[in-house]
């Protein structure tokens, strides 16, 4: 049995960086477009949930097929199991969605 390939996929939009994870990665029919399918999401049964993979799977759950265009992908990487995914925001770098709950900040 072959394991599935997995690419982690990192793209700008809207001022925002994205990091997703996908099965499928090729040059797209449409020319100057990447195209991202079989988009993976972590399911979560139990009480931890993650608000980032949440959102990020409102936004892409049923999206068959991500076409990107090639100058807004930063990175394609292959990599061995699933990490974290991410919407950083792309000035600063920091996570525009953050985890509940929040720390207090120091005063």
């Amino acid at each position: 049995m072959t394991a599935k390939t997995l690419y982690k996929i990192t793209f700008l939009t809207h001022g925002k960086v994205y990091e997703l994870y996908a099965q499928r990665v090729e040059s797209g029919r449409l020319w100057g477009f990447v195209e991202v399918s079989d988009l993976v999401f972590d399911v979560h049964d139990g009480l931890v949930v993650d608000p980032t993979e949440e959102r990020l799977q409102a936004e892409f759950g049923h999206t068959r097929t991500l076409h990107l265009p090639m100058q807004s992908v930063l990175r394609v990487e292959e990599v061995e199991k699933k990490g974290q995914s991410a919407i950083r925001d792309a000035t600063s770098g920091e996570k525009v969605v953050t985890p509940f709950p929040l720390p207090a900040k120091p005063r």
